[in-house]
């Protein structure tokens, strides 16, 4: 089994699209990304649009080649959008041999969910997009895969709704790409537990926004901890990376564990390329023209004429590699 992590806050996206290779299959787990279309009352930065562009581009590819395609939920980070805004996955980008992919979709039914006329809308757009009806991933094993049941989107009852997690097995080694979870639902870890993976990946809490209490934020710890004691490579990413203060939360929880908790970037072997938590001061250091994003969006600009320059800021800003864990 070889996993692919192509785009996630420590590469430098918003998204959780991940690539797993068994037997004779490629899945494409959540092929979609972002940029955070507004932070602190910016839009993305250029760097994080060349960013996005490189990882959009990647995501096309292995699309071109997948198998098969799992849609954990209907996010605009995580799946093609026929409205995409500049910074995302347009499904016009969606290449033509993808329709020979076997998708496997979150159910719609989520009574959990309240913004379900969105979620209809958007499984409705992929399927007219690929011209066929999509099948949803059931609690059941299919070609080596299993799907859970639907699991909180962060806490019980939230009003982000659902997820929908994905086991995938070969021989002795078991891979669980838990989406959204955030950490937030002592029953979704438990889940996730149940399946023996010997390797998960798992969005972490928020903790940059000011609704998330501190009895949730404790929960997610001891929630974080629960995982590293039962299973062999924990990654832990998304929503935790996109401040500061959650790559400081993940090398404590990591240290208070005792074993080695990575994000996406320690386990591909690459830098951390924190650009999410970082738009003011990209800001402040690369000032940014007006009239910039409209230039654009409307096709104007050239972002890999910003290639030497983006590059050398990239050297400047990102953390040392830790050593790869692939399998």
């Amino acid at each position: 089994m070889k996993i692919e992590i192509l785009g996630t806050e420590s590469l430098g996206v918003r998204g959780l699209c991940t690539r797993v290779t068994v037997k004779d299959l490629e899945v494409v787990i959540d092929p979609g990304l972002a940029l955070g279309f507004l932070r602190g009352g910016r839009l993305p930065h250029p760097l994080q649009v060349y960013r996005g562009v490189q990882v959009r581009k990647r995501i096309v590819e292995v699309l071109s080649r997948a198998t098969d395609v799992v849609i954990s939920h209907y996010h605009g980070d995580h799946l093609p959008l026929a409205e995409a805004n500049p910074y995302q996955l347009s499904m016009d980008l969606i290449p033509a041999n993808c329709r020979n992919a076997r998708f496997l979709c979150k159910p719609i039914e989520d009574p959990l969910n309240d913004s379900t006329d969105k979620t209809s809308r958007r499984y409705d757009d992929l399927c007219n997009a690929l011209g066929k009806r999509l099948p949803f991933g059931l609690p059941d094993h299919l070609s080596g895969m299993s799907f859970s049941s639907l699991q909180p989107h962060g806490v019980q009852g939230g009003p982000l709704g659902t997820v929908m997690m994905t086991r995938i097995a070969e021989g002795s080694q078991v891979f669980v790409h838990a989406s959204d979870l955030q950490l937030l639902n002592a029953e979704a870890v438990s889940a996730i537990i149940d399946w023996c993976p010997d390797m998960v990946l798992v969005s972490g809490p928020p903790v940059y926004l000011k609704h998330i209490t501190p009895a949730e934020l404790e929960g997610a710890w001891k929630n974080a901890l629960t995982l590293a004691q039962n299973v062999k490579t924990v990654i832990i990413d998304h929503h935790l990376l996109r401040s500061r203060e959650g790559f400081a939360w993940l090398n404590d929880v990591s240290c208070a564990s005792g074993r080695r908790i990575l994000c996406a970037a320690d386990y591909m072997g690459l830098d951390r390329i924190p650009l999410e938590s970082m738009r003011e001061r990209l800001y402040r250091e690369i000032p940014v023209p007006d009239g910039w994003h409209e230039a654009y969006a409307s096709g104007k600009i050239d972002i890999f004429a910003y290639r030497p320059l983006f590059e050398a800021y990239f050297k400047k800003i990102t953390q040392s590699p830790r050593p790869a864990g692939r399998w």
